[in-house]
C-alpha cells in the first residue's frame, strides 16, 4: 500500500502544476511617451496600460514569466508605473517597429522553451501587429489581449480615421496570426 501511494505521489508530483508552463507575457513599448503629455499620445493609453497591469499581475501569481519591451527613445522613455517590472524581470530594449529585430528575444524565449506568447502593449497598428506577426512566422502560439493595447488616430490621402476604427481594423487583420482575447477572458484561465 505505501509503495502504491509513492508511486502516486511521484506520478501527482511530476504533472505540471500550471497547463501555461510553456507560456509567456510580452509587455510592449508601454513607455511614458504614449500617455498623456509625452511626445506621442494615444488614445485612452490608461485604460490599456491598466488591463495589460491585470495580465501582468495573473502571469506572475502564475510564475509566467512577464518580458517587457522597451521602444529606445530619447524621451519618455520609462516603462509606465502601471506596468512596471519588478527586479530580475527581463526588458529588451529596440530600435526598430519589430521586437524580436536587433533583440535577444528571439534566444530568450527559445531558452525558455516558450511555445505560446501573450502579447499587450501600444501601439496597437505598429509595434504590436509587427510582434503578433514575427511571433506567428517564428511558430508561436499567439494570444493578442486587445484591451491591453491602444493606439491613435491616423490619417492617409486626406482622410482621418479615428483611433477606434484603427483598432477595430487591425485586430480584425490579425485574428489570422492570434487568437483575440479581453483582458477579462486571458485572466480567469
Amino acid at each position: 500500500m505505501r509503495i502504491l501511494l509513492l508511486s502516486l505521489l511521484v506520478i501527482v508530483l511530476s504533472v505540471p502544476v500550471f497547463s501555461q508552463q510553456k507560456t509567456a507575457v510580452l509587455v510592449i513599448d508601454i513607455q511614458k511617451f504614449y500617455f498623456p503629455g509625452g511626445s506621442l499620445p494615444l488614445v485612452e493609453p490608461e485604460k490599456a496600460a491598466a488591463q495589460a497591469a491585470r495580465v501582468v499581475e495573473k502571469a506572475r501569481m502564475s510564475h509566467i514569466p512577464v518580458i517587457f519591451i522597451q521602444h529606445n527613445s530619447s524621451t519618455g522613455m520609462e516603462i509606465s508605473d502601471i506596468v512596471k517590472p519588478l527586479p530580475g524581470e527581463t526588458i529588451f530594449t529596440k530600435k526598430e517597429i519589430n521586437s524580436f529585430y536587433g533583440t535577444g528575444l528571439l534566444e530568450h524565449l527559445r531558452k525558455l522553451e516558450v511555445d505560446t506568447l501573450v502579447i499587450c502593449g501600444m501601439q496597437t497598428h505598429m509595434c504590436i501587429e509587427a510582434a503578433v506577426r514575427a511571433a506567428h512566422d517564428y511558430e508561436f502560439k499567439v494570444i493578442l489581449v486587445h484591451d491591453a493595447c491602444a493606439t491613435r488616430d491616423l490619417s492617409f490621402g486626406g482622410r482621418e480615421v479615428a483611433a477606434a476604427d484603427v483598432q477595430t481594423t487591425v485586430l480584425a487583420a490579425m485574428k489570422s496570426y492570434a487568437a483575440i482575447v479581453s483582458a477579462e477572458e486571458w485572466t480567469r484561465k
